[in-house]
């Protein structure tokens, strides 16, 4: 029997058994991560250098960029030093770095991703009042503020959860740190705060859920009544990348934590994990590039300019 306070030092589940394997899964995360550093670097990089992408809609993209960077460089390094140099070992205030930098960044996407439907929504269903509602200072202050309750509630699981006394030994089934992996190493009924934590988190999520989806609704009864087929075509391409981003985020991260106990198996659960915490953050710049003509044409001017200089 050990506590918390003995550990020195996780062990994370490794991602394959042969060392050929391990090398394939290093070179895959490899490539994942470059593209992943790329493509939301390029959005970032446009959108700020592009004046005439100056609005709302750009600027809520960029920090969803932002995210996605935080949450690719939170758990994939790690996963991919250990694969490489044929590891399991994360340290305890590596381990307890990786949970709230993982919970801070998947919130702050969260938060963004249902103030980006309000953006949509204020812009097709109240055109007339969006410069009022969404002006420069409103927009500053409700991305400070899916930042700052971000960063609170991160601070608040990460303390809660390493705070518990530990005594189930200290491998992880997930080959990154997260919550549901270190409760179960805890022997005290005071893991039940987390949970009860975990279940406010995921009430207020589904708000948000409800959120979006109320809203995609009005989105859509308004667009339907648009008369001319070029306007509602135009309505569409400014959501399609949204709600698509939306709906990845949330089915992959419900399919890794809501799946039945019957199908769950230990490539499953590697499979779903790898799905919900490296994929989103790779795909989400390619969807909103591939339907925004806008952000096409200023991140190829970006590297034609980087081209030239060079």
């Amino acid at each position: 029997m050990s506590n918390s306070s003995s550990i020195s030092h996780f062990l994370l589940l490794p991602l394959a058994d042969t060392r050929q394997l391990q090398l394939l899964h290093f070179c895959l995360f490899l490539g994942i991560s470059l593209a992943a550093l790329l493509a939301n670097s390029l959005i970032i990089s446009a959108v700020a250098c592009g004046h005439h992408l100056h609005t709302p809609m750009f600027f809520f993209l960029l920090n969803l960029a932002l995210t996605d960077l935080g949450c690719i460089c939170t758990t994939v390094p790690k996963a991919m030093h250990n694969s490489l140099w044929d590891t399991r070992n994360i340290s305890y205030a590596g381990c307890a770095a990786q949970v709230f930098f993982l919970v801070c960044f998947i919130s702050a996407e969260y938060c963004l991703l249902t103030i980006m439907c309000y953006d949509r929504y204020v812009s097709i269903c109240k055109p007339l009042h969006y410069r009022t509602l969404l002006g420069s200072r409103t927009c500053a202050y409700m991305a400070a503020a899916a930042w700052a309750s971000a960063v609170l509630y991160s601070l608040l699981h990460t303390a809660n959860t390493f705070s518990l006394p530990l005594c189930e030994g200290n491998a992880l089934d997930q080959f990154f740190c997260e919550i549901p992996q270190i409760l179960k190493l805890s022997c005290s009924k005071s893991y039940l705060r987390e949970v009860w934590l975990l279940v406010v988190s995921a009430c207020l999520s589904f708000v948000c859920f409800v959120f979006i989806v109320f809203s995609y609704v009005q989105i859509f009864r308004v667009v339907l009544k648009i008369p001319s087929e070029q306007g509602r075509h135009k309505a569409f391409s400014t959501c399609l990348p949204h709600l698509a981003v939306v709906s990845l985020f949330i089915s992959t991260g419900t399919l890794a934590y809501l799946k039945p106990h019957s199908i769950s198996s230990r490539s499953l659960d590697l499979a779903l994990s790898i799905l919900y915490s490296v994929v989103p953050p790779a795909l989400n710049p390619l969807i909103y590039s591939l339907r925004n003509q806008d952000l096409k044409a200023a991140v190829w001017r970006l590297m034609t300019q980087r081209f030239q200089e060079h």
